[in-house]
């Protein structure tokens, strides 16, 4: 059997293009049929000559995910899809669909994460694989088809799912490459975000060849003994190196770098805490999220600080001359962090007796 190729390797579907001697803007029309007018595969497909097409629907792979779940939050505008990869692994996308009419999607990019943050579902799975280029295009496109039938269009998108992006860093620049190319989805650099953990050299190498796309540090801590207890990789990039990566970011980036903050009670929520992020953030081109813990069952002793810690925290933030805002936590009752539903699913799954 002749191995398929992915929609999304531009070289693979060049060659084939060249075998079969089509022309070039008949692939280009191809790829703008199924990226930007989200019509479907074999709406793309037709888009070629009659004679070949045929034969490339039997070479393309248009989709390497399949959906093997979604749920919708009954509280809000939020969406779980659990995918199962070809090598029968799942992974979690997360739509959200706030009230300001925005539509955003959270991608994944690993099954799994090395990084094993303590508050981190993902993380105590620990890691299984990372995702290819189409694995992490597709969410985008079967999301973005979704939504289409909604009357909606992703507008942002966010590597904040499962994984820690810079940990598969090759096939994340990939990726990127074609969300922002003009033969791809060409979306905005300005609504594409990389959350990470804290990866200097790479952050560095991704802001240089992508100075538009934003990022967002999981900062979470200014105390290296506190960021080392919830974040095990903050032992080998510590604060004041991370610091040094957001000034240098800044020089590279007119965007403003994202730095992300959990709020955890009696851990990092005091006011002492407070002042101390202040003095780390001094002169630093940055924006606060202050986050709401979503408690997890493998970490039991983390818990989430309360709405009157967390406003005041962000009134001694925003007195300080930091912009600061509280996110407001969706898909609680889905299970929207992302990790969780997956480890359920696959516990679940593990206590099946096998099927023959």
């Amino acid at each position: 059997m002749t191995e398929r190729i992915s929609i999304h390797d531009s070289i693979a579907i060049d060659s084939l293009r060249r075998q079969r001697r089509v022309d070039p803007h008949r692939i280009a029309r191809m790829r703008r049929v199924f990226y930007k007018k989200l019509e479907g595969s074999e709406a793309a497909i037709d888009e070629l000559p009659v004679e070949v097409r045929e034969a490339f629907a039997e070479r393309i792979d248009f989709h390497p995910l399949r959906l093997e779940q979604r749920i919708d939050s009954a509280s809000d505008g939020a969406t779980k899809l659990v995918f199962v990869t070809a090598a029968g692994a799942r992974v979690e996308s997360v739509l959200l669909r706030p009230e300001t009419g925005r539509t955003a999607l959270c991608i994944s990019s690993q099954v799994g994460c090395a990084a094993n943050c303590d508050f981190c579902a993902t993380g105590k799975m620990g890691f299984q694989a990372n995702l290819s280029v189409g694995e992490m295009i597709d969410q985008v496109v079967q999301a973005a088809q979704l939504v289409a039938h909604e009357g909606r269009r992703v507008r942002n998108i966010v590597l904040m799912g499962m994984g820690e992006p810079f940990h598969n860093e090759r096939a994340v620049d990939e990726a990127l490459a074609t969300l922002l190319g003009a033969e791809g989805f060409h979306h905005p650099a300005s609504r594409v975000l990389i959350s990470t953990v804290g990866i200097p050299e790479a952050m560095l190498r991704c802001a240089r060849r992508f100075p538009d796309v934003g990022q967002a540090l999981s900062l979470h801590a200014v105390r290296q003994d506190v960021r080392e207890q919830i974040i095990p990789l903050a032992r080998k990039h510590p604060v004041s190196e991370l610091r040094e990566t957001i000034a240098s970011l800044n020089a590279i980036q007119s965007r403003t770098v994202m730095i992300e903050y959990l709020m955890l009670a009696g851990l990092n929520d005091s006011m002492a805490d407070a002042a101390e992020l202040v003095r780390f953030l001094d002169g630093l081109r940055v924006h606060v999220n202050l986050i709401p813990y979503n408690a997890i069952d493998d970490a039991p002793q983390l818990v989430g600080s309360t709405r009157e810690v967390r406003d005041t925290f962000a009134h001694a933030l925003k007195s300080a001359g930091l912009t600061t805002t509280i996110r407001y936590s969706m898909g609680a009752d889905i299970e929207a962090a992302c990790g969780q539903l997956v480890q359920r699913l696959d516990r679940e799954s593990s206590r099946r007796p096998d099927e023959t």
